[in-house]
This record gives structure tokens, C-alpha cells and sequence, in this order.
């Protein structure tokens, strides 16, 4: 279960980083809501994941799915540059999420 808090809580971790770009600045009051909103619930439920597992890995996880997730979008969302390179690093975020997770006891 704490696996599932922990994706979650990286899935928020996407939702405020995106919304931070929505905000401008935070001059657009209905993105900042979001993204605060986002933000207080992301790191809450780190908290949570971290009664069940080991500080280093879920730390890890959770800002390699927010990375991964907000590269991503900023390359399907903003236009952000898609370059061989670039997919290649993020293909190395997932190998190393991955491989936290096979390492790491449930």
C-alpha cells in the first residue's frame, strides 16, 4: 500500500510542477489553488509512505516520477525539445525508479 501512497504522491508531484507554469507567476488564481493544492497533498502523502518505507528510496522515487512526469509533459504540453538525448535521460530516471522499486522491500 505504501508503494500506491508513494505514486500518488509523485502523481501530485507532477500536478503542482505543471501547474507552477500555469500560474505565472502566481497571478492565475484558479492554477495557483490547484497547484497548492497539489503541492500540500504531494508531500503529504510522501509522509505517509514514509511510515512503511526507507527515506532514500522514496525520496528518490517520488522526485524521479515528478521529473519524469514533468519532462514529459513539458515536451507534449509546452513544446520543450524531444531530442535523442533528452528521451535517453529520461529512460534512465525510469531504469532507476524501476530499480528501486526491485530493491527495495515492500
Amino acid at each position: 500500500m505504501a508503494w500506491v501512497v508513494l505514486v500518488l504522491a509523485g502523481l501530485l508531484e507532477i500536478g503542482w510542477a505543471v501547474g507552477l507554469k500555469w500560474t505565472v507567476g502566481f497571478t492565475r488564481p484558479i492554477p495557483t489553488v490547484f497547484t497548492l493544492a497539489c503541492m500540500a497533498g504531494s508531500v503529504g502523502l510522501l509522509g505517509l509512505a514514509l511510515k512503511a518505507l526507507p527515506l532514500g528510496t522514496a525520496y528518490a522515487v517520488w522526485t524521479g516520477i515528478g521529473t519524469l512526469g514533468t519532462a514529459v509533459l513539458g515536451i507534449a504540453l509546452f513544446g520543450e525539445a524531444a531530442s535523442a538525448a533528452r528521451l535517453a535521460c529520461i529512460g534512465l530516471i525510469v531504469a532507476g525508479i524501476v530499480g528501486l522499486k526491485l530493491v527495495t522491500p515492500s
